[in-house]
């Protein structure tokens, strides 16, 4: 008897473990997405979404794995900024157990300052008459003032010409959903550095998105490597040229 306790004890316990395992990286809830984000079409950064806080989480809660989070933080106020960070995970279209999963947008989660951030990707667009591709360039370029400091910066402008000297020419490919998601998933490294311009909506603390080009000094692009060798990666619709 003593035998056949012992053996249902080990039994529940590793069904336990490997509930544990299956569910540590997404959340269990994935229907409250829809399918464009604050700011309109092409664009993703739920608008339905309730930030969450993670200054109550552990101090060792926060180390990337790649898995996604599913608490986000507070931090990021209105308007265009740069945020400064640790990429802590890439969440793909095809990711759709993860917290708040978009069909259209590749989300890269950044740590920063003991919390998550969702910055939001275009890997297609809707625009009328534009062809759904979107155009991806890599440039090797200093990052722009001022230096990478952990946090979110709203005093780094960053404009394609003027800042990089970038212009809408054959430097940019023009790349399919699937083959820009694996671009942004295969060069954007978990652990590593990383600094990603965009704009953050009103009452969306917790996301920002609008990284492609978009606006004199408000131009969004994904910087890997900050504070090695930057190497910017540039956005732009098939119907904008600059």
């Amino acid at each position: 008897m003593l035998e056949l306790r012992s053996s249902r004890l080990l039994l529940t316990l590793a069904t336990c473990a490997a509930a544990l395992v299956a569910c540590s990286g997404s959340s269990s809830s994935n229907a409250a997405t829809p399918a464009d984000d604050a700011g309109g079409a092409d664009d993703g950064a739920n608008a339905d979404l309730d930030a969450s806080s993670a200054a109550d989480a552990p101090a060792d809660a926060w180390k990337p794995t790649g898995l996604c989070a599913t608490t986000f933080g507070s931090a990021l106020t209105e308007g265009f900024g740069r945020i400064d960070g640790t990429v802590y995970a890439v969440q793909k279209p095809s990711d759709t157990t993860c917290t708040f999963p978009n069909s259209d947008h590749v989300i890269l989660q950044v740590l920063m300052n003991g919390a998550v951030y969702r910055l939001v990707v275009n890997v297609q667009s809707d625009r009328a008459g534009s062809d759904p591709k979107i155009l991806i360039a890599t440039l090797p370029h200093a990052l722009p003032a001022p230096v990478f400091a952990e946090g979110w910066h709203t005093d780094a402008p960053l404009d394609y010409v003027t800042s990089l000297g970038a212009h809408s020419d054959a430097s940019f490919t023009a790349l399919t959903l699937a083959d820009a998601t694996t671009k942004i998933a295969t060069d954007v490294k978990v652990g590593d550095s990383i600094s990603v311009y965009g704009t953050s909506g009103a009452g969306r603390p917790e996301s920002a998105h609008l990284i492609h080009r978009n606006a004199a000094n408000a131009d969004g692009a994904i910087v890997l490597t900050p504070t090695a060798s930057p190497q910017f990666l540039l956005f732009h619709f098939d119907n904008q040229t600059f």
